[in-house]
């Protein structure tokens, strides 16, 4: 009798944790196969110390083949998941197709950038949802700096020193918090013309910074961004996005060349073409991370509205912490489904406390419920990543160390263009490249050419021109 095939179609928190906890249970009584565009799990929470240049990219990303023996790796993207069939249907990262027939199925395909209907937004905006988008941010933001430097134009000069981040929760905050001290060293460096320094926004339709958290972290975290110079608007968002600049809702037009988009995510456009009912856009499942009429197939993280069982009638949010949780309870439960493991159990969660990482030694936390502030915040936040972290620690500590006795250094790379990474993606994790294969697409889950597009920031000879 052959053995029973699990498929695990993603390997973000979730993903990574059940094909984990899948191969560990299973000890080769069954097939574990893993469905992931890229070869490696992303660290996200540390994705803006990359993006400042703390640590150097590799650190935040941990290896699938070294790290989670007994699985097998498909590198590819799930195009469409029959469900009567059995059969998961993929595009490899050269543009062959395949299929995966399984007996269990997982999805855990995590989210990407969310959008709203604001003009200009998607041609003129990035999100921060991958590896490839930290790295284009780290090289721009450089060159604005240097590029202002140089002009001797003040009016451009401050426009290319003017930072707008848009979204003021866990993202967009360290995304302001570390890319200010990040512009203010490289300003220090390349000294800017008389009267122009480094200037960040950050905006938000919310009351206030980090809206989803508690109050004193949030006023935490306002205390610290404003007393850096962060330009906190709060109740204020982007009406109209040009080259030029934004148009903000409260009628200000801001000359810049950098828009960040930390609005929130989606689920991946995959979700969507299941055909399963859904709930603001997620898989609706039982307390067992189980499709309803699916007992063969599971569902977890952000792709999954998973009922709260701590708040009856409500769905867990979309985070990492409950997205590492589900992944190992949905390893559990498929385990148990082929008689391989425990019982089933449903999921259910405590919250451990909240850390925003704020730059240098600040940070927002409040650990096992007791709030924390400054250093000791910092310490605390650091400590939790790096025990989080499921490889790469000591690399990571060392990065850490460096930074805080050495110079940081500032230098484009030029590896990506803007149109490499476009905000309206379904594979934030996969740069665009000229020839490539066509890469799954905008919000309809199509496929979209990989080339630069007619209009995009590309010379003739695919280089980028300054805005």
């Amino acid at each position: 009798m052959s053995r029973p095939h699990v498929v695990v179609v993603g390997a973000g928190f979730a993903g990574y944790r059940a094909a984990r906890t899948l191969a560990r249970l299973t000890r080769d009584r069954a097939d574990v196969t893993l469905l992931n565009p890229t070869d490696y799990f992303l660290y996200l929470p540390l994705l803006p110390q990359v993006a400042a240049g703390i640590l150097e990219a590799r650190r935040v990303t941990v290896s699938l083949p070294g790290t989670l023996r007994g699985v097998r790796l498909v590198l590819g993207e799930a195009d469409r998941v029959d469900l009567d069939g059995n059969v998961v249907h993929y595009t490899g990262p050269e543009g062959g197709t395949g299929t995966l027939e399984y007996d269990r199925l997982v999805l855990a395909v995590g989210s990407v950038n969310k959008l709203l209907p604001i003009p200009g937004v998607a041609e003129h905006a990035h999100g921060f949802r991958g590896l490839p988008e930290a790295l284009y941010l780290r090289d721009h933001v450089t060159r604005q700096v240097e590029l202002a430097a140089a002009d001797d134009d003040a009016a451009t000069s401050a426009a290319r020193c003017t930072f707008v981040v848009v979204g003021a929760g866990y993202t967009g905050t360290e995304v302001a918090a570390h890319l200010q001290m990040f512009t203010d060293r490289l300003a220090r460096r390349s000294p800017l013309p008389a009267g122009v320094r480094p200037r960040w926004i950050l905006l938000d339709v919310a009351p206030r910074v980090l809206p989803e958290l508690d109050r004193r972290l949030s006023r935490t975290a306002g205390r610290v961004l404003r007393a850096r110079g962060v330009d906190v608007r709060m109740g204020t968002s982007v009406k109209e996005a040009t080259q030029d600049g934004v148009l903000l809702t409260d009628g200000e037009f801001v000359a810049s060349r950098t828009l960040v988009w930390c609005v929130g995510v989606r689920p991946d456009p995959l979700v969507e073409a299941v055909g399963q009912p859904l709930e603001r856009g997620r898989l609706i499942v039982d307390p067992f991370l189980r499709m309803p009429g699916r007992p063969d197939v599971f569902a977890c993280g952000d792709a999954a509205a998973v009922p709260d069982l701590r708040r009856p009638g409500e769905f867990t949010p979309m985070t990492a912490q409950h997205a590492w949780r589900q992944g190992r309870v949905a390893g559990e439960n498929v385990a148990a489904s082929l008689g391989l493991g425990r019982r089933r159990r449903p999921y259910r969660h405590r919250d451990l406390g909240f850390a925003v990482d704020l730059g240098g030694v600040r940070a927002a936390a409040n650990p096992l419920g007791i709030p924390l502030s400054g250093p000791a915040a910092g310490a605390v936040t650091r400590g939790y990543h790096l025990a989080a972290l499921p490889g790469n620690r000591v690399r990571v500590a060392a990065d850490w160390l460096l930074d805080s006795v050495l110079p940081r250094q500032g230098v484009q790379l030029g590896l990506l263009r803007a149109w490499s990474v476009p905000l309206d993606t379904a594979s934030p994790e996969v740069a665009r490249v000229p020839g490539g294969p066509a890469l799954r697409g905008k919000q309809s889950g199509k496929g979209v050419a990989s080339g630069p597009p007619a209009g995009s920031d590309a010379g003739p000879d695919g280089e980028e021109k300054s805005p």
